[in-house]
C-alpha cells in the first residue's frame, strides 16, 4: 500500500476493441498498489464493466469521443473515475439483472457487478458527461 497518494491516468477512444487496454493500466497501478489476487479481480471487472458502458452507453461508441479514466491510489483507498461524453442516465432506472425477466438479457449486468464487487459506486452526471466512481477499501 502507497504512503502518499499517487495518480494514473488514461484515455481511450470510443471503440469497444479500447477495453483491452484497461488489464495493463491495472497492472502498472498494482506495481505500487500492491492489490491482492480478489482485490485485483474485483477491480479489472468493475473497472472493464464501467468503461465498457462509457464507451457504448455513454459515447454511443463514437470514436470522436474519449473516455479518462483516472485512479486515485491512497493509503487505505482506491478510487477509479470513469468519464464520459455522453448525457447520463438514471441509475435508479437500470434493470435488475435478477428479475427472471431479465436473466437472458445480453446487458444490464455492469451496474448490478459494480455495486457487488465494489466498497462504494458513484455516478456524477454534468454538461460535459457522466463519470462513474470505484471505491475500493485496501484495509479489509
Amino acid at each position: 500500500m502507497p504512503a502518499k497518494q499517487s495518480v494514473f491516468r488514461m484515455t481511450l477512444h470510443s471503440n469497444p476493441k479500447q477495453v483491452s487496454r484497461v488489464e495493463g493500466f491495472l497492472n502498472r497501478i498494482n506495481r505500487i498498489a500492491h492489490l491482492d489476487e480478489i482485490q485485483f479481480h474485483k477491480l479489472m471487472v468493475s473497472l472493464t464493466e464501467a468503461v465498457n458502458n462509457a464507451i457504448i452507453h455513454g459515447n454511443k461508441s463514437n470514436e470522436a469521443k474519449r473516455v479518462k479514466i483516472t485512479c486515485e491510489l491512497m493509503p487505505g483507498r482506491l478510487v477509479m473515475l470513469v468519464h464520459d461524453e455522453g448525457k447520463g442516465f438514471k441509475p435508479n432506472k437500470v434493470r435488475s439483472p435478477l428479475k427472471d425477466k431479465n436473466l437472458l438479457l445480453e446487458s444490464g449486468r455492469g451496474i448490478f457487478l459494480m455495486r457487488t464487487l465494489m466498497d462504494k459506486v458513484v455516478f456524477e452526471f454534468s454538461r460535459t458527461g457522466s463519470e462513474v466512481q470505484l471505491w475500493l477499501d485496501l484495509k479489509k
